[in-house]
């Protein structure tokens, strides 16, 4: 019964076009926002409190087995139907001051930023500021390469630019720390050469989300950390998040710490040049914060549906991404009924993420480690147990990405 409400739910949905334009005493958009609220209530119906709770159950034995033995520390929040059905936290947010971590914890999101990013350039593409297509020198006038690099290349990862982080290493003062303006202007001013033909091939590169975040300062007329405050937080409620400023280092005075561990214990490891730069890292957040920004996904808190729907695609056609490609700030993963697995990891400075949106069942996976070990390589456990029906898949190895590559 509850699969066949599923499959109803969703042709519905699929046809919100249809819907919207067989009533004219409505907006396109109050239209739209109706079929959203609809729909999200009904994903919500099929909401069971007693299976919820046998898998909340499984997950907490996991992931304590996790700690125990994995040396797993950090925090996790698992969601279903739009519901939280598991949250918990593990180990320390210091070995230094002894605090624990608690599901309030702030931790660094590493490259989970970047789906933030993407989010802020849709916002400007809905209100006709930029489009996707558009050069990038269009927007950054110095920008040194010619108009095959686009706003849609630097959101797939496809420009063939440098990665600033190596560089710009020989250039950079090490003890000062950069920003985006200046990462610009080392561009323009030495021209490091492209890595491949813009648009030929997929390349994980941070300059392009730097170079995003960069837009959106131009494009607004805010820092981006403002613009973050003020557009996707806000709106979310995420009243725990801000993205790091190392003038202001009392921002992280709370915040979890990150370590690699040694074989004697753990070593902190320190913030540096790197960490002044936005779009690409740097966003603190906390699990419960990020159920928010899930649910404010799904309920065109942020965007409209459609308009999100274009990150959730593969952008790429090419031979060896069949299986794994990227939309527009998330990676994604092709399931076994055709349908595509969205999520993002993320490391950077002992801190190792993974977090899963599933618009399909408005539901998520939330886990953030402020040691940056191996634990999350079992990772693929959790979703099993979240999707027993898929179990033999996720088990098999191939519903995740092997790689929780440094970003």
């Amino acid at each position: 019964m509850k699969i066949t409400k599923y499959i109803l739910l969703f042709s519905f949905f699929s046809g919100l076009g249809i819907v919207a334009c067989s009533h004219q005493s409505k907006s396109l958009s109050d239209e739209t926002t109706s079929a959203v609220a609809f729909r999200n209530d009904s994903l919500s119906r099929l909401f069971d409190a007693k299976i919820a709770s046998r898998k909340a159950a499984k997950l907490d034995t996991f992931f304590k087995k996790l700690h125990k033995l994995n040396g797993f520390n950090g925090a996790v929040l698992v969601s279903q139907y739009g519901k939280i059905i598991y949250k918990n936290a593990f180990g320390y947010s210091s070995f230094t001051k002894k605090d624990t971590n608690s599901t309030q914890t702030q931790f660094q999101l590493a490259s989970v930023s970047k789906q933030f990013t993407a989010v802020a350039i849709m916002q400007l593409h809905e209100k006709g500021l930029i489009n996707y297509d558009d050069p990038v020198y269009k927007h950054i006038p110095n920008f040194p390469y010619d108009s095959s690099i686009t706003i849609r290349s630097l959101l797939t990862h496809s420009s063939g630019i440098p990665n600033y982080v190596y560089c710009l290493d020989r250039i950079w003062n090490k003890r000062l720390s950069m920003s985006n303006d200046q990462i610009v202007d080392l561009f323009a001013k030495y021209k490091p050469g492209i890595n491949y033909l813009p648009n030929s091939r997929f390349n994980y590169n941070n300059s392009n989300y730097v170079l995003l975040a960069y837009i959106v300062e131009k494009l607004s007329g805010m820092n981006f950390r403002e613009y973050a405050q003020k557009n996707l937080f806000a709106p979310a409620g995420m009243s725990r998040s801000f993205i790091y400023d190392p003038t202001k280092t009392e921002l992280v005075a709370s915040a979890a710490v990150g370590y690699t561990p040694r074989r004697h214990g753990y070593w902190q490891v320190p913030f540096d040049h790197l960490d002044g730069a936005t779009g690409d890292k740097g966003v603190y957040s906390t699990v419960e914060d990020l159920f928010k920004w899930d649910m404010a996904l799904n309920s065109e808190k942020l965007v409209k549906i459609n308009t999100l729907r274009e990150a959730f695609q593969p952008a790429h056609t090419f031979r060896n991404m069949i299986t794994k490609n990227y939309g527009f700030g998330w990676r994604l993963q092709l399931l076994d009924d055709g349908s595509w697995l969205t999520f993002h990891t993320g490391w950077w400075h002992g801190f190792k993420n993974y977090y899963m949106h599933n618009n399909r069942d408005n539901s998520s996976i939330i886990i953030l480690q402020n040691v940056a070990n191996h634990a999350l390589g079992r990772i693929k456990v959790a979703q099993s147990i979240l999707y027993p029906e898929k179990a033999w898949y996720f088990m098999s190895g191939e519903g995740l990405p092997e790689e929780l590559e440094g970003e």
